[in-house]
């Protein structure tokens, strides 16, 4: 059947605040620079009210993917949750208005919408304290089955797969996507989430449920359990069709179907902000292979939409990313 939708992915619903902060400010609130833990209401309310000004964003892993995607051109749909207040609607807006298809009812109940509250240090760096709020309650009923049928690729992200409604979500929305023959896409995400999650990350590789897994040198080396991350992902290309691992400054590689490709960083002025960059990344890698384009090319693609988000705030693109490519890869 052909697919209207190149990809439709299920990840967190969140409004992105984010803030400059010294180096000073994260030892002080005890954070831990460059990573991404989850926070409660009071901790949230807590930290918001101790940061510098900030400007809200929507966000979220999976959906930042998608909005790259979207502005690349490609036809893409969400599947999230948020909650019937402000942030909601906020989300909801922005993710309708660059043309992506969303139609998860809204949760008349609390907690309220997801934020991630992220500071962002004077080399870029970003520290992310996340409050999932309505997002982790994601039903299996909220599982659109036309939508994920008549989508090319069904992409995850692991930050969801904690809390347990939406990762009964996930796991039904895989089940309909094998049914329906179409490909599953999976971000690590982060190896906090390896650390909880995984002994089910690696039997969903093993079992074969993934077909286009992404990675970075951290998640690597966390899902594999060595500090020889080339050895590790030699060992992990085997296990899944595709996979792709980001290496931060020194490039990206994939290995698909016994092919292998491997690129170099795009070059950027200056790093603002690094949010989003893993999420670009995925973005423009995706947008390639729907496009029927190589590895190389397609990890060209993925770099380009990484260097563009990392050069401003926030997690969306601001550039044409359909411009930055064409005259790239021309």
């Amino acid at each position: 059947m052909t697919a209207t939708y190149d990809v439709v992915a299920i990840g967190n619903a969140i409004v992105d605040v984010i803030a400059s902060a010294t180096d000073d400010f994260i030892v002080a609130e005890r954070l831990s620079r460059g990573s991404m833990q989850l926070i409660d209401t009071d901790r949230a309310s807590e930290l918001y009210a101790r940061m510098g000004p900030g400007r809200e964003v929507s966000g979220g892993s999976a959906a930042n993917t998608i909005a790259g995607m979207a502005a690349l051109g490609r036809r893409c749909a969400f599947i999230g949750q948020v909650a019937n207040d402000q942030l909601g609607d906020v989300f909801a807006h922005d993710i309708r208005a660059i043309g992506v298809d969303f139609r998860t009812p809204t949760r008349h109940a609390e907690p309220p919408t997801a934020r991630c509250l992220i500071l962002v240090t004077p080399d870029g760096q970003r520290t992310m304290n996340t409050f999932l709020g309505a997002s982790q309650f994601l039903p299996a009923a909220a599982i659109d089955r036309n939508l994920i049928a008549e989508s090319s690729i069904l992409y995850l992200e692991g930050y969801l797969w904690d809390p347990q409604e939406p990762r009964a979500a996930m796991r039904t929305a895989i089940e309909i996507a094998r049914q329906a023959g179409r490909k599953v896409a999976f971000t690590l995400s982060d190896a906090f989430c390896i650390a909880r999650h995984g002994d089910d990350f690696r039997k969903l590789i093993d079992d074969g449920l993934i077909d286009i897994l992404f990675a970075n040198d951290s998640e690597v080396h966390a899902l594999m359990g060595t500090d020889d991350v080339a050895g590790a992902v030699t060992a992990l290309s085997v296990k899944v069709a595709t996979l792709v691992v980001t290496h931060g400054a020194n490039g990206a590689e994939a290995h698909s179907s016994g092919n292998h490709a491997r690129v170099p960083a795009e070059p950027v002025d200056k790093v603002v902000d690094t949010t989003g960059a893993g999420d670009l990344f995925a973005a423009g890698f995706l947008a390639g292979q729907a496009e029927g384009r190589t590895l190389h090319d397609s990890l060209t693609m993925g770099a380009i939409c990484a260097a563009e988000v990392i050069s401003h705030y926030g997690p969306r693109p601001e550039m044409d990313l359909r411009l930055l490519v064409d005259a790239r890869l021309s």
